[in-house]
């Protein structure tokens, strides 16, 4: 099944996000680790707080197994709707990009801190 998935960021939490979804700690993950790396790259920033994506998934209930393993560690709050097929009707900044900023972002205040 295919589902529209809308979160809430831990923002606290990105940085260990983007590293896990980088070392592949999250990639590796069967049977689903590859997908969620994808489903990362392909999410929009909706606003400040929300990403939206696409993801299929076989658990009875939604992303069970994903949020069970990874998702719950860093992000809240989800909604899923069950669609038919992929479209492009989420917009919004790549949240990938905001990861990768907001890494760097954090090794920059760390670096200064030593």
């Amino acid at each position: 099944m295919l589902y529209k998935v809308k979160a809430k960021i831990k923002r606290e939490c990105m940085e260990d996000f983007f590293i896990a979804l980088n070392d592949g700690s999250v990639e590796t993950q069967k049977p689903d680790g590859a997908y969620i790396v994808s489903a990362m790259k392909e999410a929009k920033m909706l606003d400040a707080h929300s990403i939206s994506w696409y993801e299929g998934c076989y658990c009875e209930t939604p992303l069970k197994h994903e949020r069970e393993t990874v998702y719950d560690k860093y992000l809240e709050d989800f909604e899923t709707e069950m669609v038919l097929e992929v479209k492009d009707d989420i917009t919004g900044a790549s949240f990938w990009q905001y990861l990768q900023a907001h890494s760097h972002h954090e090794a920059e205040k760390k670096a200064e801190m030593v």
